[in-house]
């Protein structure tokens, strides 16, 4: 009887061998799978070319103008998604290579006045800048560049009254100059007016909003 129980409590014959275990659904790579949501990704990447570009200002500002250059240049480069930063990084670029340069005529073109202007702003000859940014106003009354940095040389003059109707119509003309504002420290005499946070105040998220209103339901 004890042999007959023995052979009872043998495992049957259909289970797995050693060496050789139950095999498993595969995984596929982490490449294939499909990301829970690129927002972050591209806020993230917004940040990084943001902050790549004020490093290059800051040098500029230093007047060390071929590490600026570089930094401008990797901001087109590394991040040709960010086309909102693209203009301006354009511009400092230039002025880098000018300050490397034999020095130009005087300005002509609305280009050129910018270009002038944002080399005065930058040296802190904002007399001079005010003066070519006007001009470049006049002739290009709807280019959101302009104004901001019209706006940018009022505050710094404190013309705060002037330079809230300036940026108010840059970010009309360009919303992405709220951002940019926010983080400017030429508009640091205006960081505690509420017409100035109202300007500069991000937009609501749509996203949220939708995902709300589905849960609701």
């Amino acid at each position: 009887m004890a042999k007959q129980r023995r052979a009872r409590a043998r495992p049957p014959a259909t289970r797995p061998r050693r060496g050789r275990p139950t095999p498993r659904a595969a995984k596929p790579p982490r490449s294939a799978l499909p990301p829970e949501s690129s927002a972050p990704a591209k806020r993230d990447a917004f940040v990084a070319a943001v902050a790549l570009y004020e490093r290059g200002v800051e040098t500029l500002q230093r007047h060390d103008y071929l590490t600026a250059a570089a930094r401008f240049r990797e901001v087109l480069e590394s991040h040709p998604e960010e086309r909102e930063l693209h203009e301006r990084a354009r511009l400092y670029l230039r002025i880098c290579e000018r300050e490397l340069a034999p020095k130009a005529s005087a300005p002509q073109t609305l280009e050129e006045k910018v270009f002038a202007a944002t080399i005065a702003l930058n040296a802190g000859h904002d007399d001079e800048a005010y003066a070519l940014l006007t001009k470049a106003a006049a002739e290009a009354p709807d280019n959101g560049h302009v104004r901001y940095m019209l706006a940018a040389v009022l505050a710094r003059r404190d013309a705060c009254d002037d330079a809230i109707a300036q940026l108010r119509r840059a970010t009309e003309l360009d919303p992405d100059n709220r951002h940019l504002a926010r983080r400017d420290a030429d508009f640091e005499v205006l960081h505690e007016d509420e017409r100035f946070l109202r300007i500069t105040d991000p937009p609501p998220a749509t996203g949220r909003r939708r995902s709300r209103v589905r849960a609701s339901r």
